[in-house]
């Protein structure tokens, strides 16, 4: 008993208090109706940053609670604030865009802090029970949001396809659960390793192959990417926004937790997975987005290749392949907040744009928009000296130092081919006949999600190694022995 005392729970402190938090606006909400969305929305981004307070505040080191299911080390701490900044920029970004869409549900920014306990839960999972428990908690909350507009039909088609598939990429991962407690005994990560170290057996090797599958799924990692550009497409804007900023990353955290804890014993099996997942999305990612003429569809390939990019990162096997991956995914967001913030502020005549066409003249009639679009694109072309230029250079460089040679020039080939298209949307902006003016206003909550992205992506240059040095020491924690 003495192991659940409240003091043995403090590495949960961030996630339990998100979760109490979340219920009293669950109860403010019941009480005030839909009036009370946009105070619920900025609560909650409130309470988003007494969360990272929290997790900063910790000691650093490596505790675990409730019986070892539950880690909080270095890495997890690093990754949880990326969490949480996504979750607060993407409630930031979501409250204008409600309001002009109608879709008033006080429901919302409690499914989105929902979520967000899963996917910190998640990254401190250390056992496959809890690891599930946490991606179900996430998975449901982003089945509801996906369809959260019910009356519209493109919305309730995209929560469909995403909970069906959904369901199956459980199943699937339930499987290999079943498979890995059968042949070696146990759930929690360091006695799988353990066993896994003194005798690898095909069944325990095809259980990681399933969950590997299961949670390739939640990356839209190709070949299990068919969800993305339909949900992409079909749930609201902000929801998009959502699920391209921060679910993802916290599922290549646990994947990572995963190849690098209890299946390090399988890296020489679990590498070609991995090597096969990153050359197949970069591939897809880069030339089915160059057919795209929905701009939320060719962010949602975009989205498929960049996770090819990051996955290149685990297949390293090192501290600078995981450090790179750490890396690439905090600049990926960034990238993705304020490409998205330009997104939900293009409206003629109240209605949300969504095809490329539609921004045409957009340097015309909102050139700060425009040159702000363009310094993102050109950045997730990886163009120098902008951050996604320093984002792919670290990970095909751990890539070359793993001597996966082959993998590192599909990424250099396929990020060659993708840069047309995003070239292309700068093209139209500043080319294409200009259009019928757009709606002007624009909430100054978007405004700060632009200016931070904008400047950390122009002003990286004066000291690109700061970021770089703190995932080296994330990762850290999970590989230390590649240190020598």
């Amino acid at each position: 008993m003495s192991d659940f005392s409240l003091s043995s729970l403090m590495p949960l402190a961030p996630e339990l208090f998100l979760a109490v938090a979340g219920m009293v606006l669950l109860v403010v909400g019941a009480f005030m109706g839909n009036r009370s969305l946009r105070l619920i929305s900025w609560a909650s981004v409130v309470c988003y940053g007494i969360a990272a307070v929290m997790v900063v505040s910790g000691d650093g080191g490596r505790a675990e609670t409730l019986g070892g299911m539950f880690v909080m080390d270095g890495y997890a701490e690093l990754i949880k604030i990326f969490i949480l900044v996504g979750l607060a920029v993407s409630a930031i970004l979501s409250i204008q865009y409600l309001y002009q869409e109608q879709i008033l549900k006080f429901e919302y920014p409690i499914l989105i802090l929902f979520s967000g306990i899963g996917m910190m839960l998640m990254v401190s999972a250390h056992d496959l029970l809890s690891l599930y428990v946490a991606l179900e908690l996430q998975s449901l909350s982003l089945y509801v949001l996906a369809a959260i507009r019910r009356t519209h039909l493109r919305s309730a088609e995209s929560g469909m396809k995403y909970f069906i598939l959904g369901a199956i990429s459980s199943g699937v991962l339930l499987f290999g659960i079943s498979l890995i407690y059968g042949y070696t005994g146990t759930t929690n990560f360091a006695l799988i390793g353990q066993a896994l170290g003194a005798e690898i057996s095909l069944g325990a090797l095809i259980g990681m192959v399933f969950i590997l599958a299961g949670l390739a799924f939640k990356v839209s990692a190709v070949p299990f990417h068919m969800w993305t550009p339909d949900v992409y497409e079909g749930a609201p804007t902000s929801v998009t926004a959502f699920f391209a900023l921060v679910p993802k990353l916290a599922a290549l955290g646990l994947i990572a937790r995963l190849v690098f804890e209890p299946f390090y014993p399988l890296q020489d099996d679990w590498v070609q997975i991995i090597w096969i997942l990153s050359a197949a999305s970069m591939l897809v990612g880069a030339f089915a987005g160059l057919r795209q003429e929905n701009i939320k569809r060719l962010l949602a390939y975009s989205s498929i290749g960049n996770m090819g990019y990051a996955l290149m990162g685990i297949a390293a096997g090192t501290t600078a392949g995981l450090s790179g991956l750490i890396f690439y995914m905090a600049v990926y967001m960034i990238m993705t907040a304020g490409t998205f913030a330009v997104i939900l502020s293009m409206r003629r005549q109240d209605v949300n744009l969504e095809k490329i066409s539609d921004l045409a003249g957009l340097s015309h009639h909102m050139p700060k928009l425009a040159y702000i679009l363009a310094i993102l694109m050109f950045s997730m072309s990886g163009i120098p000296p902008l951050a996604g230029f320093f984002g792919k250079f670290v990970i095909f460089q751990s890539a070359m130092e793993s001597h996966l040679y082959v993998l590192a020039v599909i990424g250099v080939l396929t990020s060659v081919v993708s840069a047309y298209y995003y070239l292309r949307v700068i093209k139209v902006m500043f080319f294409d006949t200009p259009a019928e003016p757009y709606d002007g206003h624009i909430s100054w909550g978007r405004w700060i999600v632009l200016a931070g992205s904008v400047g950390f992506i122009l002003l990286f240059i004066i000291s690109p190694s700061s970021l770089l040095d703190i995932c080296r020491t994330a990762a850290v924690y999970l590989i230390p022995s590649s240190l020598s």
